[in-house]
């Protein structure tokens, strides 16, 4: 006999949907449109409710915990000023294409387009910035949107998904019925690669000669990294990553060249240049990897796999397309590597990585460990000392990113949580929130900077009224440090807005939200600092580190030049 369907609201048939969905966390701030929506989560205990300080934030926390986990994080934010707060977070997830599904309230259908209180058009507003959106006009239609939000944004090339709910129909009732699986004529993302083209891209990557493997966040997104590792191991060919990428092949492995880009390694860089053949991974050929494209890998061929065919050839021509997901398309070439019984030309690439530890014997990431100040890369290796590089370190962005990339040696994947496409200063607190909710027992770190940290700095109040003990590492040089250098190699250090002369006491600001503050103004204080801070694990920590004001990033390749046009810290009078 059939069960008889229950008859609810609009509201519960929304929190129904997340319980089916095995939603554990919503990350939200509330509003009059979703009220109905609150009410209804206030009668039930499966889907855990997170107030956050400011919507911006609760995007930041879902995205936080969707890199960590892998599966979809989840927003609620109320109409208006709710939704437009939302966007910067939104248009972050798209960039690094995280899967979110982002609830956001909606004046009564009635008052749609009669510039309403806290009425816009957050379907238009966020079109650019989602992989998928929809207004749900009509209850009957609610459970099915929900069902094909959460596939949408979490097959193919993940991303945010957004769904605008008016609050009459969070109001009006029908028959409860979810779908258990659900099936889009018009959405069938590839999943294998082509026979044809594996096997030429084997026939590419058996003769190469100076062959380089170049990933990026699309072997973590798509849970590929024990394959990415047996392909590299298969081949010891050198490997490079993005700044997405990093942790999905071990930082510690002599194959890996480190970081390539802007603030890439010389060796990666100039591998990358000097290769002739190419294999990217699950990787967009972003401008801050390429450099000037008409001097991008000038001797390679490149074959390129992505699940995405719009990212094929969209920045840089490549000669070999595979689109699929990266984890099935890296076992099938193993594969075929194994089944042709060939061997890579070994002489050639012998040679090749005699060139490629020439280039490494520049140690390029050096910087002068006997300064009377504190230097940010001293900070990062002590942590990942100290971390046994297993921590979960979140970033905002500038130089304490390029910092944490570059001197955090990263093993696993989804440990390195950070925007990269967007580059969003704020981020770095409330990801750490979302990645410690779904990893209470794990040693959570983010790495700021005195000008991002004041981005979201309200969610140490979220921290503390949802007991989050994060640690917090703030590398302070009392500039808008990535700014100021741009601003001194290509301004002649005219230093305009990047000077911050009312910044707060820190100590007494994390103090007074609760928290223990911290102030280490020595190098020698860094150690024994970092080790009280991760031993008191049931306690958020902010440790206010003053640095060396005028450290630079280095190597950095600057705009318009070249992947192997880089100036390093012995030979910055060249810029």
């Amino acid at each position: 006999m059939a069960k008889e369907k229950e008859t609810l609201t609009g509201a519960e048939i929304l929190v129904r949907c997340l319980q089916a969905e095995n939603v554990d966390f919503m990350f939200g701030y509330p509003g009059g449109a979703v009220l109905h929506i609150y009410d209804a989560l206030f009668k039930q205990d499966k889907v855990r409710h997170i107030l956050v300080r400011h919507e911006q934030a609760a995007v930041h926390a879902a995205d936080g915990y969707a890199r960590a986990t892998g599966r979809p994080g989840v927003v609620l934010v109320t109409s208006g000023p709710g939704a437009t707060n939302a966007v910067t977070g939104i248009a972050t997830a798209y960039m690094d294409s995280i899967p979110l599904v982002v609830i956001t309230g909606q004046v009564p259908t009635s008052l749609i387009g009669n510039d309403a209180f806290q009425e816009v058009d957050a379907v238009g507003i966020t079109r650019p910035c989602v992989k998928h959106n929809f207004l749900v006009n009509d209850v009957k239609d609610l459970a099915i949107t929900i069902k094909k939000a959460f596939y949408i944004a979490n097959s193919g090339r993940p991303g945010p998904v957004v769904i605008d709910v008016p609050k009459d129909v969070t109001a009006n009732m029908v028959e409860f019925d979810y779908p258990e699986t659900i099936d889009m004529r018009s959405y069938k993302p590839v999943v294998n690669g082509h026979p044809g083209q594996i096997r030429k891209a084997v026939d590419l990557i058996l003769a190469a000669k100076r062959p380089m493997i170049y990933t990026g966040g699309g072997v973590v997104l798509g849970n590929a990294s024990e394959a990415l590792t047996g392909f590299v191991h298969l081949l010891q060919y050198p490997i490079t990553q993005t700044l997405m990428g990093l942790g999905s092949f071990p930082a510690t492995d002599p194959l890996f060249l480190g970081m390539l880009g802007m603030h890439g390694t010389y060796e990666a860089n100039m591998a990358m240049h000097e290769c002739d053949l190419l294999i990217a991974v699950g990787a967009r050929f972003d401008d801050r990897v390429t450099g000037d494209l008409k001097k991008f890998c000038p001797h390679a061929k490149i074959i390129h796999i992505d699940v995405d065919p719009a990212s094929i050839s969209k920045n840089v021509r490549v000669d070999l397309p595979i689109v699929g997901a990266v984890e099935p398309v890296l076992r099938d070439l193993i594969s075929v590597i194994r089944e042709t019984g060939k061997q890579p030309e070994k002489e050639a690439v012998n040679s090749w990585w005699d060139q490629i530890n020439k280039w490494r014997d520049k140690d390029c990431l050096n910087y002068n460990r006997h300064s009377e100040f504190i230097k940010p890369q001293y900070v990062i290796e002590k942590l990942w000392e100290i971390t046994h590089g297993d921590a979960y370190v979140t970033s905002d962005v500038g130089q304490h990113q390029m910092f944490a990339a570059q001197f955090y040696k990263f093993t696993k994947p989804r440990r390195w949580i950070n925007s990269g496409g967007l580059g969003t200063m704020g981020f770095g607190l409330p990801a750490a929130m979302g990645v410690k909710l779904a990893y209470p027992d794990e040693q959570v770190v983010c790495i700021t900077g005195e000008a991002s940290i004041q981005m979201c700095i309200q969610e140490l109040s979220t921290c503390k009224q949802f007991d989050l003990p994060l640690k917090i590492i703030n590398l302070n040089n009392r500039f808008m440090g990535m700014v100021r250098q741009w601003q001194e190699m290509f301004y002649d250090r005219r230093y305009s807005h990047t000077y911050m002369d009312a910044i707060p006491d820190f100590v007494k600001l994390a103090e007074s939200y609760g928290h223990i503050g911290m102030r280490i103004e020595k190098p020698d204080e860094v150690e024994g600092a970092l080790k009280e801070m991760l031993a008191m694990k049931d306690r958020l920590v902010f440790m206010d580190f003053i640095i060396d004001r005028e450290e630079n990033v280095y190597p950095m390749v600057a705009a318009g030049k070249g992947q192997h046009e880089m100036v390093l810290a012995s030979d910055r009078e060249q810029v």
